[in-house]
């Protein structure tokens, strides 16, 4: 039998939501998964263009997405 001319393999990727808004600043006792959701978030926040574009391509990079939390 002779081999495709393409090939696909399905694979499962992880995506990771980062729920909006986060703790705004940091508190005694906090977890390591609070105090990251708080620094994500505010670098989510960040008032540079420059910076805010360079966070959005490391989120596409390591699938990484921010999702606004509406009541």
């Amino acid at each position: 039998m002779s081999k495709p001319s393409i090939e696909y393999q399905k694979m499962m990727t992880e995506i990771v939501y980062v729920n909006l808004p986060g703790p705004d600043e940091p508190n005694p006792g906090m977890t390591g998964g609070e105090l990251l959701h708080g620094f994500l978030a505010e670098l989510h926040r960040a008032p540079s263009d420059d910076t805010r574009a360079f966070v959005n391509a490391l989120c596409g990079k390591w699938n990484v997405r921010y999702r606004e939390h509406k009541d």
